[in-house]
């Protein structure tokens, strides 16, 4: 889209980056590029067929996020959480998340507690078949889904961007087979939300809050240059 001068909008160079953004913020969020992965424009320029001037875009959106990091002299890395800032976002969400289940209880209906009931499942399999990315993808979405339940779209958005930064903090503490949340967890969170018993289902979510914490390994990754060809094959060009 232009505007009436004929020079193209904020939001139609948005839509244009969206694509990497999008595959990019995947990768991260999925361990294909683990923290302290090195992000060099001219290789994704490469990879995706689009300017440099269009990467940095993408790469300036992730650190706005906080997926990646930036500095002049190490270039664009994916973001790895320090100890504390790692606990600092568990905690965080176990505050919002169990502060926004009365809500949630107000607002439960039958078809929401299905929803979740296939998420579960979903994630099993995920796990039966050691599709890490999956496993990943469908624990966040538990969790999002949970809380998208109360229709409070500010907090949902924020727990969005909090499982996203989650996922960072799994990928540099979590031990190499963890992927994603304990499913039978997931199960007695819907359990206890069926019998709308306050008490135990914050309780509960407290408390697989803390057993993800307390299953983190705190040590440091170190940097890679992942294969950049072989992730977004398929992808270039696409922001044209």
């Amino acid at each position: 889209m232009k505007s009436e001068t004929g020079q193209k909008t904020a939001a139609d160079l948005n839509d244009r980056d969206e694509p990497i953004y999008q595959a990019l913020l995947t990768a991260i969020v999925e361990h294909q590029l683990p923290p302290g992965s090195k992000l060099p424009e001219e290789a994704l320029s490469d990879v995706f067929g689009v300017s440099r001037t269009g990467i940095r875009k993408v790469l300036q959106r992730l650190a706005a996020v906080q997926m990646i990091t930036l500095s002049p002299r190490r270039g664009a890395q994916v973001a790895t959480p320090g100890v504390d800032e790692a606990r600092d976002i568990f905690a965080t969400r176990s505050l919002l998340e169990c502060a926004n289940l009365p809500a949630v209880l107000s607002h439960v209906q039958a078809p929401h507690l299905a929803a979740l009931g296939v998420l579960i499942e979903e994630e099993q399999q995920a796990h039966d078949q050691h599709d890490g990315a999956a496993a990943i993808r469908l624990s966040a979405a538990f969790h999002i889904q949970l809380q998208a339940i109360s229709g409070n779209e500010v907090l949902t958005d924020m727990v969005t961007r909090l499982t996203q930064r989650s996922s960072l903090v799994i990928a540099a503490y979590g031990a190499p087979w963890q992927r994603g949340c304990r499913c039978d967890h997931h199960d007695r969170l819907v359990d206890l939300l069926r019998q709308k018993d306050l008490p135990a289902l914050t309780a509960a979510l407290q408390h697989h809050f803390e057993h993800i914490v307390a299953s983190l390994h705190f040590e440091r990754s170190g940097e890679t240059l992942p294969d950049f060809t072989r992730l977004f094959a398929g992808n270039k060009g696409a922001a044209s």
